[in-house]
């Protein structure tokens, strides 16, 4: 019976660079900026970590199909690096490699870094290159012979089938659409790391320029370059170097069986492998009502669509009533359970082998209350949500979690039972021995 990672790992370290059109920086250049945030918030050594891992997607415009030039950007001597790549998922991918080789007990420090240059390769939006092909190995040239980028149109059409199983006129499905973009958009504007810091208007939603019908402008996140990382150590090497480390509760990840793709049955008003990750990985981490248990997260907003078909897939709304939860601001930064408090990918823009960790940057920050303008009131729960692919073909779809206030019962010298509070961090758990309160 497998036993899974639960509070083995935490993370003791980030980082995240500034995300935005980034002419002025190489790749390198962005690997380095993140990993010196992460390795002075973890104020550790760089000789302490013993392996990592680097999460990128277009490697011949970035750092080639090794982690060579990741090595000797970091300057890590006889450390075992590697690269991986999970399309959109890279970077949760690279955490969840340095989180398992600590969990086994091949090392005690590890590092996952994320990075991606996208907006030097002279493309409007994500380049067609010989990779997208290359996921379905030699008969991606059988069943994609004349393959374009897909996203735009697959996830236009997730919203209209959506709305028509739910039984919501398009017009109004593109209004409740348009309030996801601007709740993102006023979480961004709080933020300096952000690549768009600019509030919209639902009007600005709705009279933006078509990209694929229904989905217009504001509706799609933006092409940006950055980096982001993470330093993850042993849990009890962990209290020895921070009050505030970060537990890991839940890494779970699934890849699309490729059967939407090739058959009709798929109904595009779901993401199957989002609900296998989402279910693994609270039976991982015992949570057994999300809707209840989990404070805030953050989700793979690629498009708006995907963030509301999202909310269903998670188990957070009940399914075909999504919309009623954002009409009713339950994902507001001040709702039930905030949802993109630092601007998420529409904000962000989408650096495909950054944007998960990136996305864990803001969770780790809010549970330790260093959020600035955007800390979220007494965060607890927390959860992150990381897509690779489309609709009908997710290559891998990953849910993080990370939460706070556990209680634990613990008997005096005397064999008294005292129940206190510690804050435990569900994925990266925060658990902070200085901070215990007895009741």
């Amino acid at each position: 019976m497998s036993e899974g990672i639960k509070d083995k790992v935490a993370i003791i370290g980030m980082g995240c660079t500034k995300f935005g059109e980034l002419w002025d920086k190489s790749m390198e250049d962005l690997v380095v900026d993140a990993f010196t945030e992460a390795i002075a918030d973890a104020g550790i050594n760089r000789k302490d970590i013993e392996s990592a891992w680097m999460g990128n997607q277009f490697t011949e415009e970035n750092s080639g199909h090794s982690a060579l030039a990741f090595a000797s950007t970091l300057k890590l001597e006889d450390v075992p690096v590697t690269r991986v790549e999970n399309m959109c998922a890279a970077a949760t991918e690279a955490l969840r490699c340095a989180a398992y080789s600590v969990a086994s007990g091949a090392c005690d420090i590890a590092l996952a870094v994320g990075v991606e240059k996208v907006k030097d390769m002279g493309f409007g939006g994500i380049p067609r290159v010989i990779e997208d092909l290359a996921v379905f190995g030699p008969r991606g040239r059988v069943i994609l012979p004349n393959w374009t980028n897909p996203n735009p149109g697959s996830f236009a059409m997730m919203a209209i089938k959506y709305f028509e199983s739910c039984g919501i006129p398009i017009e109004e499905g593109k209004k409740t659409l348009a309030k996801i973009s601007v709740k993102s958009h006023h979480n961004g504007a709080l933020n300096e790391k952000a690549h768009l810091q600019r509030e919209i208007t639902v009007e600005d939603v709705l009279k933006a320029p078509m990209i694929t019908y229904p989905l217009g402008l504001y509706d799609a996140c933006g092409v940006s370059d950055g980096a982001a990382a993470a330093i993850v150590a042993r849990a009890d090497i962990a209290r020895k170097l921070r009050p505030d480390p970060v537990f890991i509760k839940a890494i779970a990840v699934t890849a699309d069986t490729g059967e939407s793709l090739m058959y009709n049955e798929y109904d595009y008003t779901h993401v199957v492998v989002t609900q296998q990750a989402a279910k693994r990985a609270y039976k991982e981490a015992g949570v057994t009502d999300p809707r209840k248990e989990i404070k805030m997260m953050e989700v793979h907003d690629c498009f708006s669509i995907t963030e509301l078909v999202t909310y269903e897939d998670l188990g957070i709304s009940p399914r075909g009533k999504a919309k009623e939860d954002v009409d009713a601001g339950f994902f507001e930064r001040d709702g039930q359970i905030p949802c993109q408090p630092d601007g998420g990918l529409k904000c962000f823009g989408h650096p495909i082998g950054a944007s998960g960790l990136r996305m864990m940057y803001e969770m780790y920050k809010q549970l330790q209350g260093k959020a600035g303008k955007r800390q979220i009131k007494n965060p607890g729960l927390a959860l992150t949500h990381n897509l690779g692919g489309q609709p009908n073909r997710a290559v891998a779809a990953s849910v993080l979690l990370a939460g706070k206030l556990l209680r634990e019962a613990i008997r005096d010298s005397a064999g008294r039972t005292m129940v206190y509070t510690c804050c435990n961090m569900l994925v990266t758990g925060c658990r902070i021995s200085n901070l215990y309160h007895r009741y």
